[in-house]
């Protein structure tokens, strides 16, 4: 329906622009009741009488599978643009735009809890140590640490894989009331057998929020302006983790260890039940037509006759056999290893080699990394977004992110040289934003190779594309750690910096031949458009 709204001809949207014509947006709506008394040609009069009509009956169906309280809500229908301007950002129903955003606030607020029942043990930890009647050390903090990103890693994958076949935003807010109650758990406990089962349980469970988010994400927003939204959903990270020092340190410290693990848990419940009566899977559950063209929309015997793939059928096909997702993901495992190469490592070389005194100091002059991340992701957002729209529907959409990708690669090379090429006695301020360009360009690919893994396949698939990712994305983070530490120990910091640079040179090889990628959305169209032409 809504490709046939974008192709109509340009006399017509000329009249639609001037208000002569008006059609019903709502389910129902007696537009073609209305339709004799527009001033049209004779010869267009028909055409759009029979485009009306599709229009009220795909709206009331709709809102059938909607629900009668849904039955009076706007269409997300968009307002055909000029002549020439076909390829802007379609507009939307105020009402539709409100639901959105409901929708989308829910996704936002429910990842960043992920993210504070997810690092609230990093910040109970040191209370944890101090409580003389747990008898606890460093090395078994590091033993319950250790286990987490194991299972973290692994869920991602299975998650993302067996999501597939269940609502997302149930799963979005029943995970995240499954983690919350496992921090409460872990908060009775007094062994660490008892921490390690709960820690380890955590980490398995906190692979559901991310490929429920995308596929969310994907049904909600069109291709034209899912970058600047997925970019706006990828700041979940920096609030949950600014939050979690905030609730899980300042509760331990005030009112004990316990509480370090209780009040996330708390939070993430009621959060939770916030996620799961606000989010929706996507328009059509709420009575909106779909923001983009769906199989179901096409129609057609051959299309419900086709028999829909199985789970591993659908991770063969659409993920493991497709070599541009292996491409995405060896990126994605280099990026990574970039990002928690400095993470980890930064406030050691500060040290180090540039004679910064203690362990607060160094920290203050990276703490503009996340801050850096926020921004650089938004506006990668954006950009990719203008890229498509400038594109006047020429090239692949897919294929702009990745030129986007590859620009912010070069930068984070830049900006670690440069890092590295500043005097110990510069000014504390020039290397906070030194770091602060680091994560500017650091958090842009992080968050774009996701979008691009979820618009390379189909809305089937996005969860499973996404769990892949992430799981060879967190081999990519396990490689910065004992492997970095050797070439540090071995050969010194310049082989450190030359092993992260040399990992952006590795993922700017693997984009090169990305840079034309069409998304899933555009073969489809231009399969159906061929067998129209054959036809």
């Amino acid at each position: 329906m809504l490709a046939s709204q974008l192709r109509c001809p340009a006399g017509l949207q000329q009249r639609r622009a001037r208000g002569t014509v008006a059609v019903a947006s709502k389910p129902g709506g007696a537009a073609t009741a209305r339709l004799s008394a527009l001033p049209l040609l004779p010869t267009l009069a028909p055409a759009m009488r029979q485009r009306t009509i599709k229009l009220a009956a795909s709206a009331g169906a709709a809102a059938s599978s909607g629900g009668a309280d849904d039955s009076k809500k706007d269409l997300p229908a968009p307002v055909p643009a000029p002549a020439g301007e076909a390829d802007a950002t379609p507009q939307y129903s105020g009402d539709f735009i409100r639901r959105r955003l409901l929708v989308f606030i829910g996704i936002v607020i429910g990842y960043s809890s992920y993210y504070l029942t997810r690092n609230s043990l990093t910040y109970t930890a040191p209370v944890m140590v101090a409580d003389a009647s747990l008898h606890m050390d460093i090395t078994q903090i590091g033993a319950m640490t250790s286990i987490f990103p194991i299972a973290y890693g692994m869920s991602k994958f299975v998650s993302g894989v067996l999501g597939a076949k269940f609502s997302p935003s149930v799963l979005l807010a029943g995970g995240l009331m499954a983690t919350a109650a496992v921090n409460i758990a872990f908060g009775f406990g007094t062994s660490l057998a008892w921490f390690c089962f709960f820690w380890a349980l955590n980490g398995t469970l906190q692979g559901v929020g991310g490929p429920c988010c995308a596929r969310i994400l994907t049904t909600w927003f069109a291709s034209k302006e899912r970058g600047t939204y997925w970019g706006m959903w990828n700041i979940a990270h920096n609030l949950g983790g600014f939050a979690a020092p905030l609730v899980a340190g300042g509760f331990a410290k005030a009112m004990g260890w316990k509480w370090g693990m209780w009040a996330p848990g708390i939070i993430g419940m009621v959060v939770g039940a916030f996620v799961l009566l606000v989010c929706r899977d996507k328009p059509e559950d709420v009575g909106y037509p779909p923001v983009e063209p769906t199989d179901k929309d096409k129609g057609g015997k051959d299309k419900a006759a086709k028999p829909k793939a199985d789970i591993w059928g659908s991770l063969l096909n659409s993920v493991l056999k497709n070599p541009f997702i292996w491409g995405m993901a060896l990126t994605y495992f280099f990026i990574y290893v970039v990002r928690q190469g400095v993470t980890s490592w930064f406030v050691f070389y500060l040290i180090k080699e540039k004679g910064i005194e203690d362990a607060a100091q160094a920290a203050v002059r990276v703490s503009g990394l996340e801050l850096g991340g926020l921004v650089g992701s938004l506006i990668a957002g954006r950009l990719s977004d203008a890229l498509i729209r400038n594109a006047n529907g020429k090239g692949g959409n897919v294929g702009k992110r990745v030129t986007v990708v590859m620009w912010y690669t070069v930068g984070i090379a830049a900006a670690l040289l440069s890092f590295q090429a500043l005097p110990a006695a510069v000014p504390a301020a020039i290397q906070w934003f030194n770091v602060f360009m680091i994560g500017f360009f650091l958090y842009g690919p992080q968050m774009l190779i996701g979008l691009c893994g979820a618009e390379l396949v189909g809305p089937d698939s996005v969860g499973a594309s996404e769990g892949f990712l992430g799981w060879i994305a967190y081999l990519g983070a396990a490689n910065a750690g004992i492997p970095l530490s050797i070439i540090v120990k071995e050969y010194g910091w310049n082989a450190y910096f030359s092993t992260l640079v040399g990992a952006c040179a590795l993922a700017l090889l693997l984009l090169s031949p990305m840079t034309k990628l069409r998304s899933y959305v555009q073969r489809e169209a231009a399969k159906a458009e061929r067998l129209a032409k054959g036809q």
